[in-house]
């Protein structure tokens, strides 16, 4: 992956390329961003510039040093450090195919069923390559759903961490460098200590880039041993336009969508793949039967929210805040104006709910936001859109108890 393919991040991309540039490229580097902002591309393309045999030519020629033949040494022509990977060289098609022999990759896994022995990132090595190349920006929770791994947990064991150090121990194969990407290592836990050492005192030439989403799940050990380098989120403009550029929406849409991704290029895609109308019918069914048509609809409807599943669950939820934020645009600047950050079908059920007051549509994305914190921790889907239900039942009729919470 080159920094061209990585959406964005200007000036992270300059920072990185300047401190190979000036000599003060640090042994362990914490990439700390957003899910979906790119931190993990970000640390595969920093990863491939730092082989490339173009940005390194001392790979693959010899550069003479000393004096000459004739008396003086010549002088060193001074190095020009080109803005991203050539993409062409052999080390750079490895790294982009993420089979490198100096790039190594640590994630969080799940048991094996029947192993003997607690799990190792390499155990999953063929479905991380597969994963990551059509999911640069994939997340956590997908990366478990796609290992299969159910409800449980992904961790990075006690055995992770041996072959960490066993690895970075040994000599480079092909690079200067040896890296090591751990993406996720809040899920190293205590086991992280292991490293502390290693982290501090590496072998020379050993890079470390750790990708975290949430800094205080880190052990403060680590923390004090990396150069922290702060991803920003994606702007929607820039989600937007990614998604124009490769033909997955038009302008209108993409906008639309970018508002509902929050800045995560991943949820964006996935909002693609959703919202072409099967979201708004739910929503629409939903509402009516909270208002009109009673519990036996009700219960059809949370019947076929409860499968889909818990991350479109949380989309649904989304995309049914953003209504209500499109809502109180439309109620505060008019439709023509807010118009211009969604499609036609979004701003005319977002003026149907200007019949609620503003204290109701606080209360209602209130209860939506508490919906959604609890469908990330497996709360039963089906008992939380009824309690959910009820709940909208309530502030749709204008009942204070619900109102003040």
């Amino acid at each position: 992956m080159k920094f061209s393919d990585v959406i964005a991040q200007a000036e992270t991309k300059k920072h990185l390329i300047n401190m190979v540039k000036e000599n003060r490229l640090s042994h362990a580097l914490l990439f700390l961003n957003k899910p979906g902002s790119g931190g993990l591309p970000l640390a595969r393309a920093f990863a491939q510039y730092l082989v490339c045999e173009k940005v390194n030519p001392s790979l693959t020629t010899n550069i003479h040093s000393g004096p000459s033949l004739f008396g003086d040494a010549e002088p060193m022509p001074e190095k020009i450090y080109p803005q991203d990977s050539c993409g062409e060289c052999a080390a750079c098609k490895k790294a982009a195919e993420m089979v490198h022999p100096d790039i190594h990759y640590t994630y969080p896994v799940v048991t094996l069923k029947n192993a003997n022995r607690p799990p190792i990132s390499s155990d999953y090595a063929v479905q991380w390559r597969n994963y990551m190349l059509e999911n640069p920006y994939g997340n956590e929770f997908e990366w478990l759903q796609y290992i299969k791994a159910e409800n449980r947990q992904g961790n990075i064991t006690v055995n992770e961490t041996e072959e960490i150090i066993k690895t970075m121990n040994l000599k480079s194969y092909e690079s200067i460098y040896k890296i090591q990407i751990i993406w996720m290592p809040e899920a190293l836990g205590t086991n992280g200590n292991r490293l502390l050492k290693l982290i501090e005192e590496p072998a020379p030439n050993s890079l470390f880039i750790l990708v975290a989403s949430n800094e205080s799940k880190i052990l403060p050990t680590i923390l004090s041993r990396t150069q922290l380098i702060k991803i920003p989120a994606l702007s929607n403009q820039e989600i937007a336009h990614e998604l124009e550029a490769r033909g997955l929406a038009t302008k209108e849409k993409a906008m639309s969508v970018a508002l509902m991704s929050d800045g995560d290029y991943f949820e964006a895609l996935q909002l693609i793949q959703h919202t072409d109308g099967e979201q708004d019918q739910i929503l629409r069914n939903w509402l009516n039967s909270i208002l009109k048509t009673g519990p036996m609809a009700q219960t059809k409807v949370i019947d076929e929210i409860a499968k889909m599943g818990r991350e479109r669950q949380k989309q649904f939820l989304q995309y049914f805040n953003h209504i209500i934020h499109q809502a109180i645009r439309i109620d505060t600047l008019g439709f023509d104006t807010a118009s211009t950050a969604a499609d036609f079908n979004t701003n005319e059920l977002a003026e149907k709910m200007n019949r609620f007051s503003l204290a109701q549509k606080e209360a209602i994305v209130n209860e939506l936001d508490k919906a959604t914190y609890y469908i990330e921790r497996n709360a039963n889907a089906k008992i939380q859109f009824h309690a959910l239900t009820i709940r909208l039942y309530y502030i749709f009729g204008n009942k204070s108890l619900i109102l003040v919470d």
